[in-house]
């Protein structure tokens, strides 16, 4: 298996699914509908004691409906893009917007705010890696992760992963829009341990284009450093201080702050 791809056929029957099902909808009396089609092909390898512990191939397929019929929302999903699967979820949509209680903010945005430009945004960017290669990577990550100290006791794996996906949302404002996406990835985790006890990091590189991934043995070689520079911690006196977050870390922090400003938190009262 080389480069993950997927084919103008796929994003054929993706479109073909999402607008099926929205004709469906309205057909069965909704006031407006959304859907979406996906198709995510992937690769995943994970080496654990210098040996290839697990080898995953993905290729998966998905299909979403919400309707909108007086204010209430139903939704439904299935892996099944026949034409009898849509219309049966379409179908349980209707049954569970009929169900809920109206909300008068349910519904979609104004046609106005409809994308009409597809701007390049280059998500998408193919790794040319075979399942033999992605392995011998894992393995040569966690090695060099295990090489860094003596101290590096065990490990809990190193992975090296690639992923490609498709996306076709449409809605009943006539908008319809095609995604196509990327994720690579190299990972490890390892174990330090001293007299005081055991403790352990990891480190790993993600990125859309492969060819900005750090170097898999330097993910190993700062998995292992991260691991034996935690050993031996030290406590200080209490105090006011600066502090200064990891790269990654701080991106997780940038992260909550985003989701809890967004729209949905915001109306759901779900911010902090």
């Amino acid at each position: 298996m080389g480069e993950l791809a997927i084919s103008n056929q796929s994003e054929t029957i993706a479109s073909e699914s999402v607008q099926r099902a929205l004709e469906v909808a309205v057909g069965a009396g909704a006031d407006a509908a959304e859907a979406a089609a996906s198709f995510e092909t992937g690769l995943s390898v994970t080496a654990r004691q210098r040996e290839v512990e697990s080898l995953e191939f993905q290729n998966d397929r998905g299909f979403s409906i919400t309707v909108y019929k007086d204010q209430r929302k139903g939704s439904a999903s299935t892996s099944d893009l026949s034409p009898d699967a849509i219309a049966a979820a379409v179908s349980k949509a209707m049954y569970i917007a009929s169900q809920t209680e109206a909300d008068e903010y349910a519904g979609l945005a104004d046609p106005s705010r409809m994308a009409s430009s597809f701007p390049d945004l280059e998500l998408d960017h193919a790794w040319e890696i075979t399942a033999d290669a992605a392995s011998e990577m894992a393995v040569q990550i966690e090695a060099a992760a295990l090489g860094v100290d003596d101290r590096i006791k065990n490990s809990e794996g190193a992975s090296v992963a690639t992923q490609r996906g498709l996306s076709v949302y449409g809605n009943t404002h006539g908008f319809l829009g095609t995604q196509r996406r990327s994720a690579h990835s190299r990972s490890c985790a390892v174990v330090a341990q001293d007299a005081q006890g055991m403790e352990r990091d990891y480190h790993y590189t993600a990125a859309r284009n492969p060819g900005r991934l750090v170097a898999g043995v330097e993910v190993g070689r700062e998995a292992g450093r991260r691991a034996v520079n935690r050993l031996s911690p030290v406590k200080i006196e209490t105090r006011d201080a600066p502090i200064l977050f990891r790269a990654d870390r701080a991106g997780g922090l940038i992260g909550h702050l985003l989701g809890a400003i967004a729209g949905g938190a915001q109306y759901r009262k779900a911010s902090y």
